[in-house]
């Protein structure tokens, strides 16, 4: 158990990590109240659209915020309910209802948990680019979809595929519009998005909602609200778990969890970025998260992430601590149990304009011309993955995103390889270069230098490469640039020169690096080469050995063999 336990006290914050929480209180104070502000409408609005509620909303923000903000493993990381977290949820919810959605965050914080445990929090860093902006495009134009319905003041029509919902929506509204609920969506969407370009510090979500409420009290606008909210968390219970369930659900927990990690550790990165002296330790963010997931559902809360929004938002406005986020998730608190009955008379329209603006936000418009600008392939994996989002779900999405990007890796180290003659003089003593070589191309001695990695990806055309050379008595094959060698790659060695052999060419080897040994001797490419003399650890030592044969190849010695 001792391995363990030792893995769990590295995740658990320490003595130090908690007394950075009283450096600076006063920054933390105005930041976690900055942020307050900026996540109320947002963890109303992602509650309602993920159709766990508003109050699942809430009790996520509330919960979720407090434990990762404790044991999360970035200082400035702000957690809650997010867009892309209800991109998954909601078909979850429509299936299974909102004691599967429940279900599901419970199983994910296990999950994460076991990840942080096991070391996993290192491997999230490999995800290309291009996928992470390709289902931030994708998981943008989902959200803004999923607000079709809100936005134009209609119940949400039957369906999964959010593009398909939008448009049933539109022919809804078309037989009977609904101009209140569409004039409230796009006011406060504008004021959102012209307000962050004056005054960026300025939460201009919260002015724009709570102006359009008042507006809605005192004209009667005939708007619907999100209506009854209980004042407080309720209980902690597993009445939601329905344990015959669990093995069906497992795969969106599964999901759900890759999610989280991967959003969770893109925020925390993006606070490292933004701050000075800042750095995340991944696993133990992990391990944040996973509680916070494990015991949001236990408060009615829906799975929640490390948001890129709020923490942005808590480190400009000076956070010092995790204590900042703590305060946000205190003040969210008071909001629920002292301030419901106001709460619930926020029209729907309202929360729709924001989360309408907040996707509209989400796509960073330079760093997708960037991506374009560095080739098809990015553009390409950028596209695809965008779309697999808006046609299946995120989880297909990264995973096409992957593959895609998988591929032009492959094709990339593909074209690295290759197969070039060089001239035989510069690993030679100074001497008459072009003299010399002239003699030994007399001799029918040619070197050939294999660049880059040798891997499966590239082994067929160096075959053909290689193979396909002028007819010659000697080819020394120069190994010292190749940076990587595997089983694909040291079997089409083998074929090559097996191939030169039978053409009558005898084949040398040199400067072969010892860490490509163990793929060639695992397979015996090279056994019968080294006991014929002919493996050797220098270019010139090679060169006298092919001369030596060429004079007089039935009393050749080795010379300067490598073993």
């Amino acid at each position: 158990m001792n391995p363990v336990l030792d893995r769990l006290a590295a995740v658990l914050p320490n003595r130090q990590t908690l007394a950075t929480m009283g450096r600076s209180p006063r920054k933390d104070l105005i930041a976690g109240l900055t942020v307050a502000i900026v996540a109320l409408p947002l963890a109303l609005g992602f509650g309602i659209s993920s159709g766990a509620g508003a109050e699942a909303g809430l009790a996520t923000a509330v919960v979720a915020g407090a434990l990762a903000a404790v044991f999360g493993g970035s200082n400035l990381q702000v957690s809650g309910p997010t867009g892309a977290m209800t991109v998954v949820l909601v078909p979850i919810v429509d299936q299974y209802g909102t004691g599967g959605v429940l279900t599901v965050g419970l199983l994910a914080g296990v999950v994460l948990v076991g990840l942080a445990l096991a070391r996993a929090g290192r491997f999230m860093a490999y995800v290309p680019v291009p996928v992470v902006e390709g289902f931030t495009v994708g998981i943008a134009a989902v959200i803004g979809l999923q607000q079709v319905p809100g936005a134009l003041g209609v119940a949400k029509p039957e369906g999964d595929n959010p593009a398909v919902v939008a448009v049933k929506a539109l022919g809804e509204f078309a037989s009977e519009p609904h101009w209140a609920a569409v004039g409230v969506a796009l006011g406060v969407a504008a004021v959102m998005l012209i307000g962050v370009r004056l005054r960026p510090a300025v939460p201009f979500s919260l002015i724009a909602v709570a102006a359009v409420t008042l507006l809605a009290k005192a004209v009667d606008l005939p708007v619907a609200t999100i209506g009854h909210l209980p004042s407080g968390l309720p209980a902690p219970s597993l009445g939601f778990l329905d344990a015959s369930a669990v093995p069906h659900l497992l795969p969106s927990a599964l999901a759900v969890a890759a999610l989280a990690a991967l959003e969770s550790l893109m925020s925390a990165t993006a606070a490292d970025a933004m701050s000075v002296s800042e750095r995340h330790d991944s696993d133990r963010e992990l391990f944040g998260q996973g509680l916070a997931n494990l015991a949001a559902p236990l408060f009615g809360g829906v799975a929640a992430t490390g948001a890129i929004a709020r923490t942005a938002v808590n480190v400009r406005s000076g956070a010092a601590s995790r204590l900042a986020a703590l305060i946000h998730a205190g003040i969210l608190a008071v909001i629920v149990f002292a301030a419901a009955p106001l709460v619930a008379g926020i029209p729907l329209a309202a929360l729709a304009g924001v989360l309408i603006a907040t996707a509209v936000r989400m796509v960073e418009v330079g760093s997708l011309r960037a991506l374009a600008r560095t080739g098809r392939g990015e553009a390409a994996v950028l596209l695809l993955t965008a779309g697999a989002t808006l046609a299946f779900d995120l989880v297909t999405a990264v995973v096409v995103g992957l593959l895609v990007s998988g591929v032009l890796a492959l094709a990339t180290v593909a074209r690295a390889a290759r197969v070039e003659q060089v001239p035989l003089h510069d690993e030679l003593p100074p001497a008459d270069h072009h003299t010399e070589e002239q003699a030994l191309l007399a001799e029918h001695i040619v070197a050939y230098r294999i660049d880059g990695p040798l891997l499966f990806a590239a082994a067929h055309r160096f075959l053909l490469e290689l193979t396909e050379s002028a007819q010659v008595k000697v080819a020394i094959l120069r190994m010292s640039r190749v940076s990587a060698i595997d089983a694909s790659g040291a079997v089409v060695l083998g074929d090559a020169i097996d191939r030169l052999e039978r053409r009558g060419t005898l084949v040398l080897v040199s400067g072969l690096r010892s860490e490509h040994h163990r793929p060639l001797d695992a397979l015996g490419i090279l056994d019968r080469l080294r006991q014929e003399g002919r493996v050797f650890a220098t270019t010139p030592a090679a060169i006298d050995y092919a001369r030596h044969h060429l004079d007089r190849p039935a009393t050749m010695t080795p010379a300067a063999v490598q073993t």
